[in-house]
């Protein structure tokens, strides 16, 4: 019992001292707030925004100011989005595409818009129905690069109120119908029979080419060839005329004679003659060849 009475009495003597040590306990604890790298802390003062608070230590007045608000800044990506579209030749397309972006200021995107997600997808696809609309259907095949760029820079510049960066805009895939596919393959089929028989018609001019060029080379080979023996000739005909002009007309007849018992010589040696005609001034002429040859010597 006197253990009891003391302690009675000396939690009554100090209630108030422990009432302010409890008190200060507490301040310090709501006081004090250590925001995580990764996320940003929204305070209320009587339910006005008061400051937003950064990574790291941060100090508050306790009991007036509170955290409303823990927003991450890690940057996000919404969920796979597919919107129908019609080009500009009317043609229906479906469209995924996937955005992402980080909250860059909290505040704006607290107090100003309450579905982050499904403003941002409501909005790509306007875009994307507006951008689509513009083009062609081939085009929107091969300038995907164009339409993305155009996707993201429309879409920051709208969601600049809200505190919001885009960082990346992506387009997954865009679909046909089966209608479309089977027009396209047609055509994609068509466009390559008329290549190859543009290949197969060059191929057939460059041979016509090449023959003609190859003719051409040989014709005037050919016309070399018969100007060198032009030229062999006269130079031939040339010596004998000078070699008359020198000895006179029996120079041409001993030449003459000459190739007479040549050409008897060559067709008594051909194989499979049994009969041998010879002209009845032969031995006349083997006779002015000897004298002729008798004479020069």
């Amino acid at each position: 019992m006197d253990f009891e009475q003391a302690l009675t009495d000396l939690i009554g003597g100090n209630l108030v001292l422990l009432l302010l040590a409890a008190f200060i306990i507490i301040s310090i604890f709501t006081g004090v707030r250590i925001v995580p790298q990764s996320e940003k802390f929204v305070i209320e003062r009587f339910g006005r925004l008061r400051a937003v608070l950064g990574p790291g230590i941060n100090f508050i007045i306790p009991f007036l100011d509170r955290v409303a608000h823990k927003i991450s800044i890690l940057e996000r990506q919404l969920p796979t989005m597919a919107q129908d579209a019609i080009t500009s030749d009317n043609v229906l397309v479906q469209v995924e595409t996937s955005v992402f972006y980080r909250i860059t200021e909290p505040e704006k995107t607290v107090y100003r818009i309450r579905d982050v997600d499904g403003a941002i997808s409501t909005t790509v696809a306007g875009i994307v129905r507006s951008e689509i609309g513009k083009m062609e259907l081939d085009q929107v095949q091969a300038n995907r690069t164009g339409l993305i760029l155009a996707i993201q820079d429309q879409l920051a510049a709208q969601v600049d109120d809200w505190g919001i960066e885009v960082t990346r805009a992506e387009i997954l895939d865009v679909n046909l119908d089966e209608a479309t596919r089977a027009a396209m393959l047609q055509q994609l089929n068509a466009e390559r029979a008329r290549r190859a028989q543009v290949t197969e018609a060059e191929g057939l001019k460059r041979a016509v080419e090449l023959q003609a060029d190859a003719e051409l080379y040989a014709a005037e080979q050919a016309a070399k060839a018969r100007r060198v023996s032009a030229d062999a000739e006269a130079y031939a005909t040339q010596v004998v005329a000078v070699a008359i002009a020198e000895n006179g007309l029996e120079a041409a007849q001993y030449q003459v004679a000459l190739k007479q018992v040549e050409a008897v010589n060559a067709l008594s040696s051909a194989s499979g003659s049994n009969t041998v005609v010879l002209p009845a001034n032969l031995v006349e002429s083997f006779g002015d060849a000897f004298r002729m040859l008798k004479g020069r010597g």
